[in-house]
């Protein structure tokens, strides 16, 4: 990938997180890059293809860390993604499905299709990383993994969200309580 087109995907990235995917256009991108609309076009013809971009960087880099994870004990496993979003929170960021959910209506087909991709790439991992830490009795929970997972991510998301509004306290509080509940 060029430098040019990951700046455009980072910075991207960024202003869907902060300020959601229609809160921004190709100038608040190519005014901080000191480029022109046209060079943004040049790499991403459309809005949706930047969008498609920025979810696929998203997709390989999740895919890049739950790989590195695999072989640890579940419960670090998902701390390690709990981990990931505190590092949103303490940024002020929202997670990019978090982000891209309130705008989905309004997104290009191929774009939505790239979001339903990546949370059920998500929502999988969850799952499998919840099932197989129950049946290595390291999390205790009713109900299938799934829902379990879905509990989970939603909650995490939320608390990105409340974090904004009430402080980041309470996003260490949402993910505390979540591994709470779960480990045995």
């Amino acid at each position: 990938m060029s430098e040019t087109r990951e700046k455009i995907i980072s910075l991207a990235d960024k202003l869907i997180r902060v300020n959601g995917f229609n809160a921004f256009s190709y100038k608040d991108i190519a005014t901080p890059l000191e480029m022109k609309n046209a060079a943004v076009h040049y790499h991403f013809p459309g809005k949706a293809d930047l969008g498609i971009g920025v979810i696929n960087e998203d997709l390989q880099r999740f895919t890049q860390q739950t790989n590195k994870w695999q072989k640890l004990p579940e419960e670090e496993q998902l701390k390690h993604l709990i981990d990931v979003f505190r590092k949103h929170s303490q940024a002020g960021n929202i997670c990019l499905m978090g982000s891209l959910a309130p705008d989905y209506n309004t997104l290009a087909p191929d774009m939505q299709r790239k979001v339903q991709e990546m949370c059920r790439a998500i929502l999988h991992w969850l799952t499998n990383c919840l099932e197989n830490g129950r049946k290595n009795k390291r999390f205790k929970f009713k109900g299938n993994a799934e829902n379990r997972a879905l509990l989970i991510i939603t909650n995490l998301q939320a608390s990105l969200l409340m974090s904004r509004v009430l402080g980041n306290t309470i996003f260490s509080r949402i993910s505390e309580q979540l591994l709470d509940d779960i480990l045995i």
